[in-house]
């Protein structure tokens, strides 16, 4: 008669202190036992520890039992045996081989509230959290600096409605301040390697057409038909044509005092020298100006920069623009022309911006991240930071705070 398997779950929990897992291991070992599964965490110097293993059929369980008990005496931590039916066993096999997600939680603080939000609308949505991983560091209760707080879910399952899942993460995200993402884990999302940004009101807060018009004396007219136009109320080439034609006659030594005051958003610095750090390329893709563009590259080491061109005539602004307009579809076509000179998969592509014209280009990404955007942009986009810097978009990538700052 044929034996059944015994398979059995082990697990230690106590204070964690070096040794313990090669200890145990070590008596598995001796009884050379087949481990099928092993996992272990640490949080605040409490050990969880689990091991799933097959006792070979020339053995009995009842000998590696006790000495798992001993050991486990001897190192003042708690044991804990179950049996598992080789049933069970192939199940949750087959069950792993289920589509694998991310879902990523970030904000200010880790408040109580976005964990269980967010978990609530995971268990509703028929997925299984595999397992939970800060990526932020931890600080000292009486830390009054400003820190970023993120966590990520690596869930198992297909949602019922994606779509109805990611609308409920925009949702509560308003109500708990915090920004949640959900991503397929592929191995694109783990390699990716080109980053485009829109300029204005994203790597920058402020429109820059915004500031030459209010130095022409025409800030009002401006500032109404940029709102239109990221609004998606008007055409922007449109646009673009009746703002520049307002700035007729500005001198251009404007353009420099702007640039050199130009504020740049939180963050934006740490997430291009860390981007740069670790091999992948960045890109300038605005509907606004190429002066401006040119400036940021020099100052946060930008690869390549894609954006309009005033003329200037005698040292004054025409009116008018050189060269096609970059508008929504211009970007879209730039991505994929940079995406095939670098030789990577769109997938591999990250697309970050505001406005409605920037929709495009998020929409073709492999990641598209509707940062600080207006509501119809943050709807129709994958993605959406609005809680936190630029440097936020580490944290989707998969980042760690201690492989950032290190």
């Amino acid at each position: 008669m044929e034996k059944n398997r015994e398979i059995i779950m082990l697990n230690i929990s106590g204070e964690d202190k070096p040794g313990l897992t090669s200890s145990l291991t070590d008596i598995l070992a001796q009884y050379e036992v087949n481990i099928l599964d092993i996992g272990q965490s640490v949080i605040h110097d409490y050990l969880s520890l689990g091991i799933l293993f097959e006792v070979p059929e020339k053995n009995e369980s009842s000998p590696i039992l006790k000495d798992l008990l001993f050991k486990s005496y001897e190192l003042g931590i708690g044991v804990k045996f179950t049996p598992i039916s080789e049933q069970r066993y192939n199940t949750w096999v087959q069950n792993q081989s289920k589509d694998r997600n991310i879902i990523t939680v970030v904000g200010r603080d880790l408040a109580a509230d976005k964990i269980a939000k967010v978990s609530d609308i995971i268990f509703k949505q028929g997925l299984n959290i595999n397992f939970i991983t800060r990526l932020s560091s931890r600080v000292a209760l009486d830390d009054e600096q400003k820190h970023y707080s993120c966590i990520e879910f690596s869930v198992r399952g297909t949602p019922k409605d994606s779509q109805a899942m990611r609308r409920s993460f925009l949702e509560i995200s308003q109500n708990i301040e915090a920004d949640i993402a959900f991503q397929e884990d592929s191995i694109f999302r783990r390699n990716r390697r080109l980053v485009c940004f829109d300029m204005d009101s994203t790597l920058i807060q402020t429109e820059v057409i915004d500031e030459l018009a209010i130095r022409a004396g025409v800030g009002e007219e401006v500032a109404a038909i940029t709102e239109e136009a990221m609004r998606g109320e008007l055409d922007f080439k449109e646009s673009f044509k009746k703002r520049i034609q307002l700035l007729k006659g500005l001198d251009e030594k404007v353009m420099k005092d702007i640039a050199e005051n130009l504020p740049i958003t939180e963050g934006a610095q740490k997430l291009i020298s860390t981007l740069k750090k670790y091999g992948y390329k960045t890109a300038i893709l605005s509907g606004g100006f190429n002066y401006f563009g040119k400036y940021l590259q020099s100052k946060l080491g930008v690869d390549y920069v894609f954006a309009n061109e005033l003329e200037i005539v005698d040292g004054k602004l025409t009116g008018n623009h050189l060269g096609e307009i970059v508008d929504g579809q211009r970007k879209a076509e730039l991505l994929k022309l940079l995406a095939f000179k670098e030789d990577i998969h769109l997938e591999q592509t990250i697309a970050v911006g505001d406005g409605a014209n920037d929709l495009p280009m998020l929409n073709i990404a492999g990641l598209g991240i509707a940062y600080h955007a207006k509501p119809i942009v943050k709807a129709k986009a994958s993605q959406a930071i609005s809680t936190i810097g630029l440097d936020g978009i580490l944290y989707l990538l998969g980042f760690r705070d201690r492989e950032v700052e290190g």
